[in-house]
C-alpha cells in the first residue's frame, strides 16, 4: 500500500507545477493548494518509508510555496488597485 502512494503523490506535484505557471490567477492558486496538497501526500509517503530527508524537504517546500501565495496575492492587489494620477505624469525637471 505504501509503494502505491507516492505514484498519487507524484501525479499532485506533476499537475501542480502546471497550474503554479500559469498565466492564470486562478490557476496559480489552484496550483499552489495542489503544491500543499502533494507535500502532505511526499510526507505520508516518507513517514511510512523512514525516509527523514524527504519529510524535512517536503517542510521547506511547503514553507517556500505559502511565501509563494503570500506574494502572489500582494501582486495581484497591485494590480488591481488603480494607481494614483501623481505616479502616471511624467516627470517635471528644472531646466
Amino acid at each position: 500500500m505504501l509503494d502505491l502512494m507516492q505514484w498519487p503523490a507524484m501525479l499532485v506535484t506533476v499537475m501542480a507545477a502546471w497550474l503554479v505557471g500559469s498565466t492564470h490567477a486562478a490557476r496559480r492558486k489552484a496550483g499552489f493548494w495542489a503544491f500543499l496538497l502533494s507535500n502532505l501526500l511526499w510526507v505520508a509517503w516518507g513517514l511510512g518509508a523512514d525516509a527523514t530527508a524527504l519529510v524535512l524537504l517536503q517542510f521547506a517546500l511547503a514553507a517556500m510555496n505559502a511565501r509563494g501565495m503570500i506574494k502572489n496575492r500582494r501582486n495581484e492587489r497591485q494590480r488591481r488597485e488603480p494607481t494614483s494620477p501623481a505616479a502616471t505624469l511624467p516627470s517635471q525637471t528644472p531646466g
